[in-house]
């Protein structure tokens, strides 16, 4: 994926969640839930403060992340699925292993 964002946005690759259930049931897509963790592969500079300067981006490339549920827009390439999603307002933590 060779892509870009600008300013304070990143680019996250959804962890995918378990297609089977502990009993062994198989869940269609449509009972699936939407993944709120991943991984990002691309973030911008960083937000533009009214001064002009720039701020810090609070997450950086591999880190593993938690975000809204509903938050960001989602991309699609080929098989995969990526969501761009404002780094401040819509990435909730890092999860350090």
């Amino acid at each position: 994926m060779n892509i870009k964002p600008l300013g304070d946005r990143v680019v996250v690759k959804p962890i995918v969640a378990e297609q089977v259930t502990v009993g062994g049931i198989v869940l269609p897509d449509t009972a699936k839930e939407k993944p709120q963790q991943g991984t990002v592969i691309a973030a911008g500079d960083g937000r533009v403060k009214e001064d002009g300067t720039t701020a810090p981006m609070p997450v950086k490339v591999g880190d593993k992340v938690l975000y809204a549920k509903f938050a960001g827009t989602e991309l699609k390439e080929n098989d995969d699925v990526y969501v761009i999603l404002n780094a401040e307002r819509d990435v909730l933590a890092i999860i350090e292993d």
